[in-house]
């Protein structure tokens, strides 16, 4: 005669086997790494985290990707400039903590690189955002974008894209050392100039949209297209040449339509006081003032003031 099962036991074995099936949904643990071609879904599906290769090449990575496109969108890589050259691939927690991808020959080729204050309870998970968790992680680190080589190399590119705390914030891009583009200030709610939705409901649906800061330094909005099955691109910070960091050099003005489009600031030239006193007199070459100019951007570093308008010469004159 066979042995029985009662149904509270049987109840508590299969809530055991769905408790440590969830956790390996959608999170590494110590003891649970993921091997290519294998991957980890969020919890409602909607991004998951594991290998890939791109369209145009062999190569494998681990990254994040949207897991109810059709088309392959990639949210993210971790072994962007040392991408595996097989199916050897291995996604793990490492004994001081850190996420790590390995090779056949356990070679790790790319370190989440964070101090842990608990190694052994150090987890990963992915989120229905798109974010990646790690537990027991030491804050406090700056976080930029950095772009592609090119669309189908994910590894670092020139340009880079974050925030920098000059006397205001502002964001800004970055070629290399040099910088590119700047947003206007930070005005205590937004980024002056820059019409990047914070949420999108239209008629009750929520709509897809993703920023790419791509290989030639545009940083582009783009929004899921449902009817044509693909992204569509709307909108990008960078539009012009006057977008340009420094495009007509120190007290430059860009204008796209005067030829030639740079042209200097009006009164770059000394201050009435300094010609009366290398001149002995300032007649008849008037006196100083203010110069009216609309839709300028403000220099780098600028200082935040309460004064208006017609206090400001005020203040000017008398200092």
């Amino acid at each position: 005669m066979g042995k029985t099962i009662s149904c509270s036991v049987l109840l508590a074995l299969i809530s055991c086997f769905y408790l440590l099936f969830a956790t390996a949904l959608d999170t590494i643990t110590p003891s649970k790494s993921i091997k290519d071609p294998e991957f980890v879904i969020s919890q409602n599906g909607v991004f998951q985290l594991g290998f890939f290769s791109l369209a145009n090449s062999s190569n494998r990575y681990v990254g994040i990707l949207h897991n109810q496109i059709p088309v392959q969108t990639v949210v993210w890589v971790a072994n962007r400039n040392r991408p595996l050259k097989d199916s050897s691939g291995i996604l793990n927690i490492s004994d001081d903590g850190n996420l790590v991808v390995s090779n056949g020959k356990a070679e790790v080729l790319w370190s989440s690189h964070v101090t842990n204050t608990a190694p052994n309870a150090t987890t990963a998970q992915i989120l229905d955002s798109g974010n990646l968790i790690s537990t027991d992680v030491k804050k406090g680190r700056k976080v930029e974008i950095k772009s592609w080589k090119s669309p189908d190399d994910p590894s670092d590119g020139n340009f880079s894209l974050g925030i920098e705390p000059f006397n205001i914030l502002e964001v800004v891009i970055w070629n290399n050392n040099e910088l590119y583009f700047r947003s206007e200030p930070w005005n205590g709610n937004m980024f002056l100039g820059l019409m990047l939705p914070t949420t999108v409901d239209i008629d009750g649906d929520s709509m897809l949209i993703y920023f790419k800061l791509d290989s030639q330094g545009k940083f582009i909005e783009w929004r899921w297209d449902a009817g044509k099955g693909n992204w569509t691109n709307r909108y990008s910070i960078y539009l012009t040449d006057c977008d340009v960091y420094g495009k007509c050099g120190a007290f430059g003005i860009f204008d796209s339509t005067k030829r030639p489009i740079c042209s200097c600031l009006e009164g770059t030239t000394p201050l009435q006081c300094q010609r009366d006193n290398k001149n002995g007199s300032g007649a008849g070459q008037g006196d100083d003032g203010f110069l009216e100019m609309k839709m300028m951007k403000v220099p780098a570093f600028p200082d935040r003031s309460s004064i208006i308008n017609r206090d400001c010469k005020d203040q000017c004159v008398d200092f």
